[in-house]
């Protein structure tokens, strides 16, 4: 039986330069979808998937992440003496959602130096790994569903989502073969290779269950495109020694690290919301 999936790392050491001059000095995970900052979305499904330790992996700008997962004593006693119940319930919701740890980001550039720095902290357990501009709305948690797979295998395992030919020339692309319902064994992930060349239609997005095998070959993987340490690299690594699975997963997916994504995330939560969605809907109705 593979052990419990308990943590999850959450880099978010990018400098966010899609969003610049907004990102300059406020971490892109921290612009707000609606009402909550997308860091927070993100946490809340690996707390829904049965995460207990979060690891959030940052740099020197990130300290606003720190502090909105931290409790404000100066604010709740203002918020309660306000009479504001409602508003102070949920800060104080936030800072106790799970087991917050803070790693500073150290060593190349890459998405593979964070998962690298939390190797102390992970010891020899599995572990999940989510972006933090990755946002992904299902019925079930992405995360679950691939905790789920994890538990299953024994092995690591890549989200895989179903794009269009538009899509293939965006994402890294599986090349995987069908193993049972929405589970698929990865052959090779092609990077942006375009509708001729790709495949499959299943993109690699964010959002991994990983084995502690992946810290050597994240250790022993040179530096690649860009001069920088990438985890598809020691992925692939790893799938010459283990089997790689995927697991398909149906829902909307928000890049919102793209400024076209995150627009698209505030218009939808924004409908349904309880309080905007009749009011902004109405709004959306007369531009057209």
């Amino acid at each position: 039986m593979p052990h419990q999936v308990r943590k999850a790392v959450i880099p978010v050491a990018g400098f966010g330069t899609r969003f610049l001059p907004a990102t300059k000095a406020q971490p892109k995970e921290m612009l707000p979808i609606v009402d909550k900052p997308i860091l927070q979305y993100i946490v809340e499904e690996a707390v829904a998937s049965g995460i207990e330790d979060i690891i959030i992996v940052t740099n020197l700008n990130k300290r606003a992440a720190e502090d909105h997962f931290d409790h404000l004593p100066e604010l709740e006693a203002w918020l309660q003496k306000q009479g504001k119940d409602r508003a102070l319930a949920e800060v104080k919701k936030v800072a106790e959602l799970a087991n917050f740890i803070y790693l500073r980001q150290k060593g190349p550039y890459g998405n593979g130096t964070p998962i690298l720095n939390a190797k102390h902290v992970i010891g020899d357990e599995p572990f999940a790994v989510i972006w933090g501009d990755d946002l992904m709305v299902s019925e079930r948690p992405r995360l679950k569903q691939l905790i789920e797979v994890y538990e299953q295998y024994g092995s690591a395992v890549l989200t895989a989502y179903e794009v269009d030919d538009e899509g293939t020339k965006h994402y890294g692309i599986l090349d995987a073969k069908a193993v049972k319902d929405n589970v698929y064994q990865v052959n090779s992930i092609v990077e942006k290779p375009g509708p001729q060349k790709a495949p499959s239609h299943l993109a690699s997005l964010g959002g991994y269950v990983l084995t502690p095998d992946i810290f050597t070959e994240l250790e022993q993987t040179p530096l690649g495109r860009d001069h920088e340490l990438w985890l598809v690299d020691a992925l692939e690594k790893l799938r010459q020694k283990q089997t790689l699975y995927a697991c398909k997963i149906s829902g909307t997916y928000y890049d919102v690290g793209s400024k076209l994504g995150w627009l698209k995330a505030n218009i939808d939560f924004g409908l349904k919301h309880p309080e905007l969605g009749a009011p902004l809907k109405q709004y959306l109705d007369s531009l057209t």
